[in-house]
């Protein structure tokens, strides 16, 4: 699993026109999926993104977590985090799940990333093509990827 973790203001995902998801002070979360992706993966990176200490403290250093101050969260899928450009210009997508294996990894992510904070995760719609809006805070901008555990 791919993610971009990005530290928001505001956030908001919307599909032809209509907002399905919308979130204040928190994170908006891109994650891709590839078929070796396992629940372990899910698990690890759950817990890495609800413990993840990216937000200000009272002194301004960057020492809460999305827990910490109970911000929103918002996950979208995006299989382009799984593009390679090592040949041409054109993108292949060729490590990226298929819909049928990353359909149910996305939404354990998903469960697992509210069973891990207590809280609602907003949600995209898989394969739809949707408007992500945001207000980057600071910018903080993070990537992780499950294969390179860091």
């Amino acid at each position: 699993m791919r993610v971009v973790i990005q530290r928001v203001r505001e956030a908001s995902v919307a599909i032809d026109g209509v907002v399905k998801s919308s979130a204040k002070k928190g994170l908006l979360i891109l994650v891709g999926m590839e078929d070796a992706d396992t629940e372990e993966d899910i698990v690890w990176l759950s817990r890495k993104v609800a413990n993840l200490r990216i937000f200000n403290d009272e002194e301004g250093v960057m020492n809460k977590s999305v827990l910490d101050i109970d911000g929103d969260i918002i996950v979208v899928s995006q299989f382009t985090l799984h593009a390679s450009t090592k040949k041409g210009n054109r993108p292949s997508y060729i490590k990226a799940a298929r819909p049928e294996v990353a359909i149910p990894l996305y939404e354990a992510f998903v469960s697992q990333l509210q069973k891990d904070t207590g809280k609602n995760v907003g949600t995209g719609e898989f394969g739809a093509d949707m408007q992500v809006a945001l207000l980057n805070d600071g910018p903080v901008t993070i990537t992780i990827d499950t294969r390179n555990k860091e």
